[in-house]
């Protein structure tokens, strides 16, 4: 098959403080015609600088040497303007997060439109009816009405599908697909690769697949290469790879999925948050007197216990109500219905009755790097509830947060570092630390894994399920990922456009779902048949 993409022994480094610091070391591969490579390893491996290596989009600081060829033409020391008649046009770029890809200020029309007069020369009414096919056939319903649309009026999944339909503006040879469909709800995640192979079948494309998902290369990829620490250490086809790894590190890769399931709790366990018919409506407002003409209904009415010990896993996509729900547990939103903690109805209880109740009540969120302030350093961040809260004031809390560093598997010897100086894992690590601090009774943990390398992952859920074990904790776990929330949760809720759908215990909702949805959702996660 002819190399519409061949990589030799290329080698990255960036110059920092007068040290040169390698990124990728000698790698070596080709992609050929229709052919799909996945370039699969954890964060930091050298995934995404191989790629943007292809068109030389790495900053002024990164030294590239050795060879890239596209269709024959050497990329590595081209000029500007032959890399720029390559970019975006032969070869083209999806990116893991289109939020931030995305310019919050113009509309979808505009962003795609850009690209095709840039390339060509194409505006006015022949570039809207551009726009509208490309988002037709990237399954945007109605497009027509979305073209005025900002990025934030969309779900994920369908600014997704914007940066595909961009990717795909100008006809590429090559689709570089950078981690797609990582923060995307599992049955998302599934149309969107289901719509990249449809894609590459109809177009004759071919596709370099980056991801540290290997659920997610086994579906679509045809070979595979394995990078560990700026290096290739395994490559082949897809199935051979899966079938018989080779490489200690492929090994680790494929064998980091959370195994095992929750211990069961104690039947003496009290029960610590109840929640009975809680509803969750925000009023939308019309006019110039701002009435109320509707309610978008969030919630509608859900009931829960959660036992000291016990795990609830919420599981549902996008908008079906799972953090509003965990939100108004917290009485962090306006809600109506009865909500228990520890035997007390909290429902009514003003700002002040509510606040010596927040130190039992703590939650991790979802990315740590938006959640842990740039200006503290990491001893500030975990000891500033203690202040906020009273908590320990004769005690030593240097030595408290050392404590709690060590507990979570941080070096105390770090607590002077800031957040960015530290990788994934560890920044959420730091907002667990920053939770567990306090000793709190419930914690909400809002998709604490989802944007992490499988191997942390495992890490992350083991830390969780000691410090359950130690400490009697409570958790509601959010999440889209279902392989973590089976192997984390005693009992799980099915939220689907702010309805309970199904609810029961872990078990049974995996071996027995009773509904289309949660069997849809399951079949999307764990390839299990719907």
């Amino acid at each position: 098959m002819t190399a519409v993409l061949s990589v030799e022994n290329l080698r990255v480094s960036f110059r920092q403080e007068g040290r040169e610091i390698p990124a990728v070391k000698g790698v070596s591969f080709t992609v050929a015609k229709g052919e799909t490579v996945a370039l699969v390893g954890e964060s930091g491996s050298g995934k995404s600088v191989t790629a943007l290596s292809t068109v030389s989009l790495l900053g002024p600081n990164a030294r590239v040497t050795g060879s890239v060829t596209y269709l024959g033409r050497e990329m590595v020391g081209a000029d500007e303007a032959s890399l720029r008649a390559v970019r975006g046009n032969d070869i083209s770029f999806i990116f893991q997060e289109p939020m931030t890809s995305l310019n919050p200020l113009h509309s979808i029309e505009k962003q795609i439109g850009e690209s095709l007069a840039l390339h060509q020369g194409l505006t006015g009414a022949p570039a809207r009816a551009r726009i509208i096919e490309l988002l037709t056939r990237v399954g945007i319903s109605n497009p027509e009405s979305r073209l005025a649309d900002l990025p934030h009026q969309l779900s994920g999944g369908q600014r997704q599908r914007v940066m595909i339909a961009m990717a795909l503006a100008n006809g590429p040879e090559l689709l570089v697909a950078d981690e797609p469909t990582t923060a995307l709800d599992v049955t998302i995640q599934a149309q969107i690769l289901e719509l990249l192979a449809e894609l590459k079948r109809d177009l004759g494309m071919s596709l370099l697949f980056i991801s540290h998902d290997l659920g997610v290369v086994r579906r679509i990829a045809d070979r595979v290469c394995v990078m560990c620490q700026g290096e290739i250490v395994e490559q082949g086809p897809t199935a051979a790879i899966f079938a018989n790894p080779q490489h200690a590190y492929t090994k680790k890769l494929l064998a980091a999925e959370p195994v095992g399931r929750a211990e069961p709790v104690s039947a003496q366990a009290e029960p610590l948050l109840q929640a009975e018919a809680l509803k969750v409506w925000f009023p939308i407002k019309r006019g110039l007197l701002r009435r109320t003409v509707g309610h978008i209904k969030a919630v509608k009415e859900a009931s829960l216990t959660v036992r000291a010990g016990e795990t609830l896993g919420i599981v549902g996509e996008s908008g079906s109500g799972k953090t509003t729900l965990a939100l108004a547990l917290m009485r962090l939103i306006e809600s109506e219905g009865p909500i228990r903690f520890a035997g007390q109805d909290i429902s009514r209880w003003q700002a002040k009755q509510l606040r010596p109740l927040r130190r039992d009540m703590q939650i991790v969120f979802q990315d740590p790097f938006g959640s842990l302030s740039p200006r503290m350093t990491i001893e500030q961040i975990i000891a500033e509830g203690l202040g906020v809260h009273g908590v320990a004031p004769g005690r030593n809390r240097r030595e408290m947060v050392a404590e709690i560093m060590a507990e979570v598997g941080l070096d105390p010897a770090a607590m002077a570092r800031y957040p960015h100086e530290f990788s994934g894992g560890q920044r959420q690590r730091i907002a667990i630390a920053r939770a567990m601090i306090l000793r709190p009774r419930v914690v909400v943990l809002d998709e604490p894994t989802s944007a992490l390398d499988m191997t942390v992952q495992v890490q992350i859920v083991d830390l969780l399920r000691d410090l359950q074990r130690r400490h009697g904790l409570a958790y509601l776990f959010i999440s889209h990922d279902l392989r973590v929330v089976r192997a984390m949760a005693h009992k799980i809720m099915v939220m689907k456009e702010g309805d309970v759908v199904e609810a029961g215990p872990a078990a049974q909702i995996f071996e027995q779902p009773t509904t289309d949805y949660t069997r849809a959702l399951i079949a999307a996660a764990l390839g299990k048949p719907a």
